[in-house]
């Protein structure tokens, strides 16, 4: 006589059975374990520690599409204090960068404002002033005379020439994107 034989079907049935069964039983054992020793203590600070962290770490650190090369923003340098008799000197701090979001093109392609000043308290000159613009685009035209990109990381405001006292320049582009528009290198006039 021949032993009877299970089918696949049902020996694979069976194991799903299993495995349900023990899942389940740890799950309630688990739970056995923590409510007695402060489950509630326990959820209130995994929602509110773990989700708020999850929530910061997704606002400020976006993945961006792999396709596109993108520099991280740099962060402030303290600039050393001037002396009020050093009046033949300017820093990196007298320029002032802002940028704004504007209305997106009828495209739906979003445009920034940007606004370049001189505030320089000693009353000088700036030119040659140099920005870290990572791969700077726009899919609106900019006069080149206000602002280009000549290299990677590298873009020269108002042609290369100064910026008086007081004055500002500014220029509107659009990109899916806003670039972080950080001032490399300028000549005190």
């Amino acid at each position: 006589m021949c032993a009877p034989t299970m089918s696949s079907s049902s020996s694979s049935s069976q194991r799903r059975r299993i495995a349900v069964v023990t899942a389940v039983i740890s799950v309630l054992l688990i739970l056995a374990v923590l409510r007695p020793t402060g489950f509630t203590e326990l959820r209130s600070k995994i929602h509110g520690l773990h989700v708020t962290k999850m929530i910061n770490y997704a606002i400020n650190n976006v993945v961006s599409s792999p396709h596109r090369k993108l520099l991280s923003p740099k962060r402030p340098v303290d600039k050393p204090a001037r002396f009020w008799g050093d009046t033949n000197k300017c820093t990196e701090s007298d320029i002032i960068v802002t940028q704004s979001p504007g209305a997106p093109l009828p495209s739906g392609i979003p445009t920034y404002t940007v606004e370049i000043i001189n505030a320089c308290v000693s009353g000088c000159d700036i030119s040659n002033i140099h920005i870290h613009c990572g791969w700077f685009s726009s899919a609106r035209l900019i006069d080149p005379r206000i602002f280009k990109r000549i290299n990677y990381n590298d873009c020269l405001v108002n042609g290369g020439h100064p910026l008086p006292n007081g004055q500002s320049i500014s220029f509107q582009y659009a990109d899916t994107r806003s670039y972080p528009l950080v001032i490399s290198a300028m000549s005190c006039l």
